[in-house]
This record gives structure tokens, C-alpha cells and sequence, in this order.
């Protein structure tokens, strides 16, 4: 199952040949590495696979001459988004959210740092287990919105990056 977006609006849930719980019947016919011909309710489409960004799974598709921008996300993508990562990683990140609720032990980064994707920036206690959680991205800190010691919620805002 994916959610699917074109050109940043339109939520549409894909699951297998169908479209928001509708069938969706289609004859695709691949004419070269990225070009394809797809018959479906009586219409020709001609499809040319203009972009194909596998990490962020975005895809720019032009069909009979208009370009389309999509992406799909799957299950674990929208997990992530609530997590407040990004899948992307050259794409800019704003917050980082705690995954589950528990106690911050340790905050490795102060306003103005310079972070890398992959880099720990808080440690969180949660049932009796460190987690370290890392930066999904490159970002400079804007603000830390928790302190060592204190309580959070899951999906709390604990750091905003500029």
C-alpha cells in the first residue's frame, strides 16, 4: 500500500491495481528504458520517465507532453514522517521528534551546531533502554526545546534546526 501525491496535492491510496478502493485496469506497454505506452478506460497515454529519485521515492513523469511530479510513500515512510524524520537524505530537515516517550539523559548539541545525517544529537531512556536518536539530515540547530532530565511525549518537539 503507498500514499501517493502528484504534484504535492492529491492524496491518493494505491494498493495494488487499485485507487482509493476503486480497480483500476490498465494495458502498460514498455517502449524503451523509460518510455511507456499505457491503455486504460478507452485512453492513450504516452509516459516518459522524466526524474526517478529512488531515496525520497519521487518521480517526475511526463504524460502526453505535461509534466507530473509523484511521489509514494509506503508504510515505514509515513512511520518516519511522524517520527519527524525525512527519507530524503539531502533534504532539509525542521524538527526532530521523540520516536516514544521517555527521559532525555544526555543533549549532544547546543543552537547553532552544525549537524551531519547520522550524527547523535539526544539520548532518550525508554523502558530501561538508551536510544540514541540522530540527525535525518545535514541542518544547523535553531533550538533545543527539551533539557537533561526532563519527561517528553511521543512525537514532542525536541530539537528545531533552522
Amino acid at each position: 500500500m503507498y500514499k501517493v501525491s502528484v504534484n504535492g496535492s492529491g492524496n491518493y491510496e494505491v494498493n495494488g491495481n487499485s485507487v482509493n478502493g476503486e480497480t483500476v485496469v490498465a494495458d502498460i506497454v514498455s517502449l524503451e528504458d523509460r518510455f511507456f505506452h499505457v491503455l486504460s478506460d478507452g485512453k492513450s497515454y504516452n509516459i516518459e520517465v522524466v526524474k526517478a529519485d529512488k531515496i525520497t521515492k519521487q518521480v517526475t513523469l511526463k504524460v502526453n507532453g505535461n509534466l507530473y511530479e509523484v511521489t509514494a510513500k509506503d508504510k515505514f515512510d509515513l512511520l518516519m514522517d511522524q517520527m519527524g524524520f525525512s527519507a530524503g537524505g539531502g533534504a532539509k530537515i525542521k524538527e526532530l521528534k521523540a520516536p516514544m516517550p521517555g527521559l532525555v539523559i544526555e543533549v549532544r548539541v547546543k543552537a547553532g551546531d552544525a549537524v551531519k545525517k547520522g550524527d547523535a544529537v539526544i539520548v532518550l531512556e525508554a523502558m530501561k533502554m538508551e536510544n540514541v536518536l540522530k540527525a535525518a539530515g545535514d541542518a544547523v540547530v535553531g533550538s533545543i526545546a527539551v533539557q537533561k532530565g526532563a519527561s517528553v511525549e511521543k512525537n514532542q518537539v525536541l530539537i528545531m534546526f533552522e
